[in-house]
Order: structure tokens, then sequence, then C-alpha cells
């Protein structure tokens, strides 16, 4: 069973050790940054599912720190919890305007402590099914709402977009799982930023999980998402690999039966599905299509998307 993961920023290590045995002994998976700018690092190297962060710190302080995670497309979601020695009314108001969740003033008793991390956590659980690494919507939430959206495919056709990662396997065994990680969630990030760009609010992003990902819109935005899409993943995913991968423009891996070979720069497929050139009956047909789209856009070794032409025939587009 997966452990809950929560993050101790403090400049003071006495307070640090005393949140970590508190916490470790309540089960929680425990990360520590002694200032803001570690702070902000360890989140996109550990992901965690909560932040308890002291406003007070050198470098960069909570209330700067709290704000940058909140602006973050992908991190809005994440939960924290502010600690001050400050408890003033103004100190308090300052610290939840800048996006905490919640305030615990020093010196804090271990057991409120531990009750306002369960209440956040339930709370956050309950208002996001969330995928951990991403923060977007889970299966729960994509199910829910493609099962809406075939309810109303007669009078509101869609357009569902199956969008996975090509060589990523390669890119996961040259780096290693976290920068993996960090890939999946510069994914995210594209695709938050293309809604963002050219989508609009009644559009719907859901992480499945590993590297593919849901994205639900209007037939007629479609072509412009999945264009800004393609285009803005080709231009950051260089930034991924070390300079001397980049300079050369392939890695060097295992491929699925053990063979070493060239892998270019992982690219980006997205498989096109639009209810009005078929009625769909269940969510598993669509993705049983959405598949075979994306399945004819990986033979082409780019990035690109699959849309269906009338008559069931796929197009090529990037």
């Amino acid at each position: 069973m997966r452990r809950e993961k929560i993050l101790i920023v403090d400049d003071d290590p006495d307070i640090r050790d005393i949140l970590h045995l508190s916490l470790h002994a309540e089960g929680y998976e425990i990360v520590e940054a002694g200032d803001g700018e570690e702070a902000l690092t360890a989140v996109q190297r550990s992901a965690p599912d909560l932040v308890i962060l002291d406003f007070m710190m050198p470098k960069l302080d909570g209330g700067v720190v709290c704000q940058r995670l909140k602006k973050d497309l992908l991190l809005r979601h994440l939960p924290i919890i502010m600690l001050s020695a400050r408890g003033d009314p103004p100190d308090k108001v300052r610290g939840l305007d800048a996006g905490a969740d919640d305030y615990i003033v020093k010196p804090f008793e271990p057991r409120e402590l531990l009750a306002r991390v369960r209440m956040v956590l339930r709370r956050t659980a309950q208002d996001l099914d969330a995928n951990p690494l991403t923060r977007l919507p889970g299966n729960v939430s994509i199910q829910r709402e493609l099962e809406l959206r075939l309810m109303r495919q007669a009078e509101q056709p869609f357009a569902a977009c199956y969008i996975d990662l090509d060589h990523f396997k390669a890119f996961n065994d040259r780096y290693g799982f976290e920068r993996g990680d960090e890939a999946i969630r510069e994914t995210a990030r594209v695709l938050l930023q293309a809604l963002q760009a050219v989508g609009h609010p009644d559009d719907f992003l859901g992480h499945i999980g590993g590297d593919d990902f849901l994205l639900i819109t209007a037939p007629e935005r479609v072509e412009a998402l999945c264009h800004w899409i393609v285009t803005e993943f080709d231009r950051v995913v260089p930034s991924l690999y070390h300079p001397e991968d980049r300079s050369r423009g392939h890695i060097v891996a295992k491929d699925r039966q053990g063979a070493v070979k060239q892998f270019g720069f992982v690219t980006i497929s997205i498989g096109v599905v639009l209810s009005a050139q078929q009625p769909f009956q269940h969510v598993a047909e669509l993705a049983e299509r959405g598949a075979e789209l994306k399945a004819y856009a990986k033979q082409y070794d780019r990035s690109l998307y699959v849309k269906e032409r009338r008559g069931g025939e796929p197009d090529l587009k990037s």
C-alpha cells in the first residue's frame, strides 16, 4: 500500500526532527528541506502529498514558496500547512492569502498537528480524485466524465484525445525513474498550457496512469489543441536530456527484446476519437478506438496526432 508523502520545510533542524518523528510514527513517508529554495526543488523531485512549510526562512520565505507552488498549473492542488512563531491575526492572514490550506502557530502540540494533517489530506482526497504524480484527475474522474459525455453525445458531440509518449521506456532506462517522472510532469504541463492557450473551461484533462493521458474537447477545438500540444512538446522535450545526448539527437538503450539500439527523443502520439463519426455505447469502445489510432500514429516515429476522417480512415497531422 502506498504511504502518503509529506515534505517538511523548516530552517530549524530541531523542529524538523520533532515533525519527522511524529509524522513517521504515524506511517507517513517524510522528505525534508532546510530553506525555501530546497523546498521548491524537493517538491519537483519527490511529488509530496502535503507540505508543512515554515513561514520565516532564509533565501525564500514560506509565503513566497507557497505563492510559487500555487501558481504552478501542476501543483496548485498540493495542500500546504503553514507554520509560524507569529500568531497575530495579520500574520495568519498573510499565510492564508499566500495560498496555505491551514496555519499552525509554534510551539505546537504534536497531536493537534497530526489531526490537522489528517484533516487536510482527507479533504484534499475528497475534493480531488488525483493521480499522485501530476495531481490531474485520475481514473475514477475519467470514467465519470466519459460516461457523462456519452450520455450527451447526440446533442453535444465531443472529441476524446488519447495521449501517450513514445520511446519513454528507453528514456526511463537511460535516466532513471526520477527523470522519467519529471518527463511525465512536463507532459502534463504542456497539456495544461494547451488548454489555457486554446482550450475552453468545458474541456477535460485526466491522467490515466504512467505516460497515458486523456483530453476531452469539442470537435471544433481539437485541431488547434492537438497542433499546439505537438508543437510545444517537441520544443520542450530536448531540455530533459543531458547536453551530450541532446547534441547527438539520440540515446542508446535496450529495446523490449533486450537488443541495444539508438532511440530518438521522446515524442508524443495522440489518437483523436470523434463521437460524431459513430455512436459509442460504452467507455471501453472509446478507449479501444483511441488505442487503435495511437498505434497507427506510433508507426511514424515523430510527434503527431491521428484523427478519423469520415468513413473511418485515419488522418495524420503534426
